[in-house]
């Protein structure tokens, strides 16, 4: 990476920072940034990989941009000679181009290449409003459009004279590409596409994830997925012929493609239609060439997360593709017969069945890899949900547990740790994450330092509470923090049920001697989720009553922030002391909020499950705090038969649970909280009762919480707990992560 940085500390001692407002700063000083580093990626390697990915959780570029170029800290103290404070920026917000865990490892990656010098590129969408800025309306989620531009976009580049053209049956569309530089030892860029043209083409490009429950939805989402995989696609094959003419052969040589769950496998029928269609190369040979260049990601056991899309749709609007899906469908059919598969194998394999597209089966016959993002989900997709492409196609599955980057997830967010661990090992872990393990024999004599970073990196969350959500969290509280996406395998709502068990147990005296704590809640439920943002309203009806009530708040409050994003995540990470890894064992295939909250210091109280498993591992199980069923456990409940109604004869239980219909709380009579409980004691048509398991972990959850909470009150032993787990996280970077990637699949 080429960075001028005396022009840009000389461009900006010399800026006017006179009547200008926080906007006008951020975009001169972006702008000037730009000019100083590079706004362009750098050349091409021999062979580059490129990330396709329908989510890029980028979050807030100014200081991830500027720690990155080397100049974050000067430009503090510059700013600071003018009179300004550079937090003010924190005003401007964050670019929400994805949902959660799926779009922030994205950047994370995107972000670990450039750090270790490799040529990886990222492909998306130019979202006009990115994830919804969630508003809370008597604790009820509201979503509001996020115009995420509205402050200007510095760090984009818009390329004109690169723009493409991508065709539906009914409308051709442009996609204009606009370039993020991202920084690092090379320069790499994140290219999103933005649809223009008429206004049911702009359509493509203005939401992310729009509501797919009616016909027309499932084509927009259709049609965005196809989109980017074609633009993306059709960009790389030309450029290919303009460097090494129609010698397709070594295509592969020279690209590598990692399709991020499965809404860009179009691309993979994308890249063999226009081998086929416009360079006339044989079917059997383009289809040769797709399966040597992409590789597969899988990111979910959950099957209502494997996109099948309906082939009357497909026809609709993309004639050739269906055409082509047919034509693949039958080669694949042809070669699992030749190996001698089963009628019923080649069933479970198909790209079709019943005139249904699967992107993940026609993913896991093209790909030449598949894998997954944590061991324990890469074991149940080979034992289960993959299991008969693992038996006759062994070779093609890996597992790469997810990783984060330590440059935004602790040099970034947390200062003041990452000044400690200099001072106790150098700084050499900054350029090389696995020097943290220099930690390891020395936490004892660390602890109190950490416990001053910890109380202060507290004062700054709750000092942000404060403003952003005007709750009031008392300087000493224990912190348990429960932040990610809101669905209910994740759980929010036994977390719900184990606060109210504390709190009557304060309210009754069963519980004594309790370190004041605070349960932190951010999550946004999907528009149309009912029951997700029926938890939500629980959520803030129980915040409400426990903070109002004078007996217990000097003991227990609960907040739910409002808007959870990569800034608020940046603040709670570094202040929390308990990451609540709550899931339902064999659900979350990985999770990178636990490592976010890991390698800032917070013990990890979770299931067996998802990366929680190498955590524990690595951290050492007498440092972290492991309850519930596990997967075996869960499989076990289900052959045996399940009788959720059973634990409910614990009188804990049953209070806490029966207060979502006993009257103790209001759902505002959207008949939501009754929704809750039937579906925890009766079930649905759709499902079992208490299908998460929820009531089967309850008891062992609190009483781990408890546990935690007892052992808090030696705050060294505890310091010295969080400690351990910081000395052990460099694993769960991801340097490590897109490392494997390099070596084991993309070979760059």
């Amino acid at each position: 990476m080429l960075m001028d940085k005396e022009k840009f500390i000389a461009g900006l001692n010399g800026l006017d920072s006179n009547n200008k407002d926080v906007i006008c700063l951020y975009n001169e000083i972006s702008a000037l940034a730009m000019r100083c580093g590079t706004a362009e990626a750098e050349k091409p390697a021999a062979r580059n990989a490129y990330y396709l990915s329908m989510e890029f959780l980028i979050g807030r570029s100014f200081y991830n941009n500027l720690l990155e170029l080397g100049v974050l800290e000067e430009t503090a103290e510059i700013l600071a000679k003018k009179g300004i404070d550079i937090s003010v920026f924190e005003e401007i917000e964050d670019a929400a181009l994805g949902n959660g865990g799926l779009g922030r490892l994205a950047a994370c990656f995107l972000d670990s290449a450039a750090g270790l010098g490799l040529p990886l590129h990222g492909y998306g969408i130019r979202y006009r409003y990115g994830l919804f800025k969630q508003a809370f309306k008597n604790g009820f989620q509201t979503e509001l459009p996020d115009d995420w531009q509205r402050f200007g976009d510095p760090w984009s580049v818009r390329r004109e004279d690169e723009k493409r053209t991508v065709s539906f049956a009914d409308m051709s569309v442009t996609a204009v590409p606009y370039d993020m530089p991202v920084f690092g030892k090379r320069t790499n860029r994140l290219r999103l596409w933005q649809a223009e043209g008429s206004d049911e083409a702009e359509k493509i490009s203005e939401y992310l994830y729009p509501a797919d429950d009616t016909e027309d939805g499932k084509i927009l989402r259709l049609r965005q997925e196809y989109f980017f995989s074609a633009a993306s696609v059709g960009e790389l094959l030309d450029k290919h012929v303009k460097a090494h003419g129609r010698n397709f052969e070594a295509f592969a040589r020279y690209n590598a493609i990692q399709l991020n769950d499965t809404h860009p496998v179009l691309a993979i029928a994308e890249l063999v239609r226009l081998l086929t269609a416009d360079y006339k190369v044989d079917f059997a040979a383009a289809l040769e060439i797709a399966k040597k260049t992409f590789s597969y990601t899988n990111h979910t056991v959950l099957p209502e997360a494997l996109e099948c899309w309906n082939g009357d749709i497909i026809k609709k609007i993309l004639p050739d593709i269906y055409a082509l899906l047919v034509k693949i469908h039958l080669k694949q059919k042809e070669e699992l017969l030749a190996i001698g598969c089963a009628e019923k194998e080649i069933a479970e394999m198909a790209v079709c069945a019943y005139n249904c597209f699967s992107m993940a089966n026609l993913a896991l016959y093209v790909c030449k890899t598949v894998n997954g993002v944590a061991r324990l989900h890469t074991e149940i997709l080979k034992d289960s949900l993959f299991k008969t492409a693992y038996c006759y196609f062994p070779e093609k599955f890996t597992n790469k547990t997810n990783g984060i980057t330590q440059r935004r997830w602790l040099m970034l967010c947390n200062k003041e740790l990452s000044a400690l661990i200099d001072k106790a090992i150098g700084t050499g872990w900054r350029s090389d994450i696995s020097e943290l393990g220099k930690l390891c024999g020395k936490t004892a004599g660390l602890a109190d330092g950490f416990a001053e970073v910890k109380a202060e990196k507290k004062r700054q969350l709750f000092d942000y509470i404060k403003a952003r959500d005007g709750v009031e969290i008392p300087r000493n509280f224990l912190v348990y923090a429960q932040v990610k996406r809101l669905h209910e395998y994740k759980r929010q709502l036994m977390t719900a049920f184990a606060i109210l068990e504390i709190y009557n147990g304060l309210k009754d005296g069963s519980i004594k001697d309790f370190a004041p704590s605070v349960f932190i809640f951010g999550a946004k439920s999907a528009s149309g989720y009912r029951r997700a943002k029926a938890v939500i309203k629980f959520i803030n009806e129980i915040a409400v009553k426990i903070n109002a009530d004078a007996q217990t708040n000097g003991l227990l409050r609960v907040v739910f922030v409002c808007n959870y994003n990569v800034s608020y995540a940046e603040k709670i990470v570094a202040g929390s002391d308990v990451s609540l890894q709550v899931s339902t064992a064999g659900l979350e295939a990985s999770g990178t909020g636990n490592m976010k909250l890991m390698m800032n210091g917070a013990v990890t109280c979770g299931t067996m499950d998802g990366a929680n498993i190498e955590i524990v591992e690595r951290a050492g199980a007498e440092n972290n705090y492991i309850f519930g069923a596990t997967v075996e456990d869960i499989e076990r409940l289900k052959k045996e038969g399940y009788k959720p109604l059973e634990y409910l004869e614990r009188p804990a239980h049953a209070r806490a649970v029966n207060a979502l219909v006993d009257g103790s709380f209001s759902d505002g009579g959207t008949g939501g909280f009754k929704e809750l409980y039937d579906s925890l004691t009766v079930g649905a048509g759709w499902h079992a009762a208490d299908n998460y398991f929820v009531l089967y972990d309850l008891e062992s959850y609190v009483d781990a919480l408890l546990k935690i909470n007892a052992d808090y009150k030696d705050r060294r032993v505890f310091a010295i707990k969080q400690l351990e787990n910081v000395a052990n996280s460099a694993y769960f970077s991801s340097d490590r992560t897109i490392k494997e990637y390099a070596e084991d699949i993309w070979e760059i």
